[in-house]
């Protein structure tokens, strides 16, 4: 249902790809097991400096790339030139709500799902799983009516 609900939005959740993930302290331990779902349908995690050692540490493969405050190639670099398929982000602090500004911005702007609770990105990550077992069947709404006059 929320990967229908995300097409009906027109937001394409990737199937394969990379996914930038960078959350606040408190969300680290609850982004574990999402994110090793994710690498476990093969996809490739850039996270930022804090993210990535809670996922190493745990056991999850992620690859370092720095915040947009860090200074150059960061994460906003590289959603522009297309490596980034899906954004995972929780800020906290004024630094990091800036920088989430900028990553949302661009996100949108180049149509990248981004997501920014713990909650939603269980969801997103539970829909690409549907979408890898099974097709959906999109249909109009007179197909589920019967023949009507």
């Amino acid at each position: 249902a929320f990967a229908k609900s995300q097409l009906g939005a027109s937001t394409r959740l990737p199937q394969s790809g990379t996914v930038f993930i960078s959350v606040k302290d408190a969300d680290k331990d609850a982004y574990i097991p999402i994110c090793r779902d994710l690498a476990e349908m093969g996809f490739t995690i850039l996270a930022t400096g804090g993210t990535t050692d809670a996922l190493t540490a745990a056991g999850v493969p992620a690859t370092r790339i720095n915040k947009v405050m860090e200074g150059r190639p960061h994460a906003v670099d590289a959603m522009l030139s297309g490596q980034i398929d899906l954004v995972f982000n929780t800020a906290h602090g004024a630094g990091a709500i800036k920088d989430s500004f900028s990553l949302r911005q661009t996100a949108l702007s180049n149509t990248i799902p981004y997501y920014t609770t713990v909650s939603g990105s269980r969801a997103a990550v539970a829909a690409i799983a549907a979408l890898k077992d099974q097709q959906l069947d999109v249909q109009s709404i007179q197909d589920y009516l019967p023949n009507r006059p």
